[in-house]
């Protein structure tokens, strides 16, 4: 018991019996139905109204997808866009960079030259006055001062040293100059690879703007495409909303007609009841079996109900149920009775009205839609099971089905309840 118990109970609320599998399979079947109904409901539209439907979807659809492609372009072009600054600021900081390498070099080229001009002058000087080493050597043998000699020979030292100090300034000079001169074809290495990276991006840049602009012309053309489809979708509608009510007005007419009829049939039954009575004869009442025939062997594809419609959004009374059949398929009187109407209307097609008369102390009649062509004419007296038609798709459908409807004592009930 406590087993039970337990199995019974979830998270201490109230207990409940568990589920059987046979309920489980129920309430699929019933999910399955509504959702098969839900789809058949689209049924219950023209044809123009569907188109119309699909056209906007397809039209929200593309636009979606185009504002998104618009707005990851956008993004894409202000990245784009983003690294242009990026890569504008150092190229210009490369040709800064080469504009200062080149300064520096030419600074260099004018030091050497600079240079090279003093050490020329040196080397006239020492050309007219002669070799300051051998104007030493010389005064050595010749002088006869040893002061006057240390005073020639710290000059001929000076000489010597002002010309070793100038080659040396001059050799580190060009030594400089060539580090210049590396520095400035390395700027402007640096200088054509940041030209090159810029003008890529600068071709990809141009091409998100292209990009953006043909997303932009798409996305304008979509609005208008949707705002079109929806003015189209919406007369549609309306037109189907036309139509619909003027159904109202046939169910009535219908309707008017059977019970005129019922009550004839009841008074026929009971004058012919008092005439047994009278005679001691036994008199069957009209229509006799109490049990309607199936029309066609299909599978119901869409229940008797009410649902919401996919398109309207209101609540409907789906008036009978659909069978699955194939476009030319027998349908079957469901039980004996007399053909009332046979005509097209707008959203059933082609139909068939059959008064069965009294069945279960209520007057019953069914109607066939959809037809493809009529085997009966409006007065005929069918049999149960005659065929007295065949199955289409003509007005409001989808494919090849019969929408057939029950009508007791003229209102549509569940033909479930009578087949």
């Amino acid at each position: 018991m406590a087993a039970v118990a337990a199995g019974s109970m979830v998270l201490g609320l109230a207990a409940v019996p568990l589920a059987s599998a046979d309920d489980l399979r129920h309430k699929k079947a019933k999910v399955e139905r509504n959702l098969s109904g839900a789809h058949d409901d689209l049924e219950e539209s023209s044809g123009q109204l569907r188109a119309a439907t699909a056209a906007l979807q397809a039209a929200e659809a593309q636009l979606g997808q185009a504002q998104a492609k618009l707005a990851r372009t956008r993004g894409e072009l202000a990245a784009a866009e983003a690294l242009d600054r990026q890569m504008q600021a150092k190229l210009e900081a490369a040709i800064a960079k080469l504009a200062r390498a080149r300064a520096d070099l030419e600074q260099g080229h004018a030091k050497i030259a600079e240079q090279e001009h003093e050490l020329g002058q040196i080397v006239v000087q020492n050309y007219q006055s002669g070799d300051p080493s051998l104007m030493g050597l010389s005064m050595v043998l010749t002088s006869q001062d040893p002061s006057a000699l240390t005073g020639q020979l710290n000059s001929v030292r000076n000489v010597i040293d002002k010309e070793a100090v100038t080659l040396s300034r001059l050799e580190a000079s060009k030594v400089l100059l060539t580090v210049q001169e590396q520095q400035v074809e390395e700027a402007k290495a640096e200088v054509a690879v940041q030209r090159r990276a810029a003008a890529r991006n600068l071709e990809r840049k141009q091409r998100l703007e292209q990009a953006a602009e043909d997303a932009e012309t798409q996305v304008r053309s979509l609005v208008s495409l949707r705002k079109d489809a929806r003015v189209e979708a919406e007369k549609a509608r309306q037109a189907d909303l036309a139509t619909l009510q003027s159904l109202e007005f046939e169910r009535d007419r219908i309707a008017a007609i059977l019970r005129q009829r019922a009550e004839e049939a009841r008074r026929r039954a009971a004058a012919a009841a008092a005439a047994a009575d009278a005679s001691g004869a036994n008199v069957p009442v009209y229509g006799g079996s109490g049990e309607l025939l199936r029309p066609v062997p299909g599978p119901v594809t869409s229940p008797f109900g009410w649902r919401t419609h996919p398109i309207y959004g209101y609540r409907s009374l789906h008036d009978g149920i659909d069978f699955g059949a194939a476009c030319g398929t027998p349908i079957e009187a469901a039980a004996s009775g007399v053909v009332i109407e046979k005509y097209f209307q707008t959203a059933y097609g082609n139909r068939v009205v059959i008064d069965h008369g009294i069945h279960r102390g209520v007057s019953i009649a069914t109607i066939s839609n959809h037809l493809s062509s009529y085997a009966v004419s409006v007065g005929d007296h069918v049999r149960r099971g005659q065929v007295i038609g065949y199955v289409g798709t003509t007005g409001w459908s989808t494919g090849c089905h019969l929408h057939w409807t029950v009508l007791q004592n003229g209102s549509p009930v569940d033909p479930a309840n009578w087949i």
